[in-house]
């Protein structure tokens, strides 16, 4: 599906930045869902979101679609490089049928059904009842993931047995085990990060007195974080990388990440193109966030939830590789991301960046040679402006060695 920009015709990218326009992906999807929504049906449902507004009586919504067609696969959709319009298509077919809950408690009617949902491995055939015909109203997040329309849920029922898989089971109904701990074993089970948001999202995972519903946009940056911190502690006991550089990218979104040979340590850097969504001027802007060895003692607010799903997607690298390094990684968000789809897209396209074979360096000055010409060739960017900024390589130029004392 080829979109292109109302104010431009995607003749003259200049006028507004970019060829494509998340007005008119918005406008493309909206018609399908008029056309085809229905205030009663029978389909799936596949995830459950969990609003924020109102804490800490929050929005509850069955994510469903009459006739599921990967939906809600962002794994695959990144096997498959789907583009940002097919993922729109689908997303915005999704209807919220949502009802309100207390955090806690869990007595609300459909909140049994909720959980069911949460916790299964494929999605849920259900039967929906809302209260009105759903308008269309789809909205961009940068945390999540977009969806259709949010209209208040009237009925709703359960058609089938969940499949759900006994390592999950076995995790929500262990009362006793706290929620970091049952993330981590499940992860080690090879239950993804998106299944895990779920689950906690839904109030399944934790000692019993302390499980609450957690709003989706927060459950992604706790996930990411959680398995983020297990892992460090491994890869902390490896010997050091070399100096190594890998670039790639998706979807308009594109990741120079360069491990020096350093105790751990990690810095992103998000810089924005002229022509990116979300810069408002026609100068290269970035924000950026520090970790030192020892750990954050503050959450990164700069860079957000992109700066622990990034850093996930590295040190499972890492730990892959049974190696450490300090490592900074530089985003580049250039015109062609024109819709933000959520902080998914950074996990994965870092996971794609660093599959690929990685450019070795015999020293740091020729592996930042390197990302000063790359920056220059394929962004027109200045790194200098950047990088002077780096609290990483400063670390690395005045910090003394413990085997310079021998």
């Amino acid at each position: 599906m080829n979109i292109r920009c109302i104010k431009c015709k995607g003749r003259d990218p200049s006028i507004c930045g970019r060829t494509f326009c998340p007005i008119t992906a918005k406008i493309s999807a909206q018609r399908k869902v008029n056309l085809e929504a229905k205030e009663e049906y029978f389909g799936q449902s596949p995830n459950v979101f969990v609003g924020r507004f109102g804490y800490p009586h929050v929005n509850v919504g069955l994510l469903s679609v009459e006739h599921y067609e990967e939906h809600d696969n962002p794994l695959l959709w990144s096997k498959e490089n789907y583009d940002i319009a097919s993922i729109i298509n689908l997303r915005s077919s999704l209807i919220n049928s949502n009802f309100k809950a207390k955090i806690t408690g869990f007595k609300e009617r459909f909140m049994e059904m909720s959980k069911e949902v949460g916790m299964a491995e494929k999605p849920v055939d259900v039967e929906v009842g809302l209260s009105k015909k759903p308008v269309f109203s789809l909205s961009f997040s940068q945390d999540t993931m977009p969806h259709g329309p949010s209209v208040e849920l009237k009925k709703a029922r359960i058609t089938e047995n969940p499949k759900i898989p006994a390592a999950v089971d076995k995790a929500v109904d262990d009362t006793d085990l706290k929620a970091s701990l049952a993330l981590n074993q499940l992860y080690e089970k090879n239950i993804d990060e998106h299944y895990l948001t779920r689950l906690l999202s839904i109030g399944t995972l934790g000692v019993k007195k302390q499980r609450k519903l957690v709003p989706t946009r927060f459950a992604i940056t706790a996930v990411d974080s959680n398995l983020g911190n297990d892992l460090v502690k491994e890869i902390k006991d490896y010997p050091q990388t070399g100096y190594l550089a890998h670039f790639g990218g998706w979807l308009g979104n594109y990741y120079l990440i360069m491990f020096f040979p350093e105790i751990y340590s990690y810095e992103l850097f998000e810089t924005y193109m002229p022509n990116a969504n979300w810069n408002i001027d026609k100068n290269i802007n970035f924000t950026t966030d520090y970790e030192p060895h020892d750990g954050r003692k503050s959450y990164a607010s700069n860079c957000a939830g992109g700066f622990y799903s990034v850093r996930l997607a590295i040190l499972e690298k890492l730990e892959k590789m049974k190696r450490q390094a300090a490592i900074l990684a530089i985003r580049f968000i250039t015109g062609a991301y024109y819709a933000p789809l959520g902080v998914w897209v950074t996990r994965e396209s870092v996971r794609k960046t660093l599959s690929q074979k990685p450019i070795e360096f015999s020293s740091e000055e020729l592996m930042l040679k390197y990302a000063h010409a790359l920056a220059k060739k394929k962004f027109g960017c200045n790194l200098s402006k950047i990088l002077h900024k780096s609290v990483l390589l400063n670390n690395i130029k005045t910090q003394r060695k413990i085997n310079e004392f021998f």
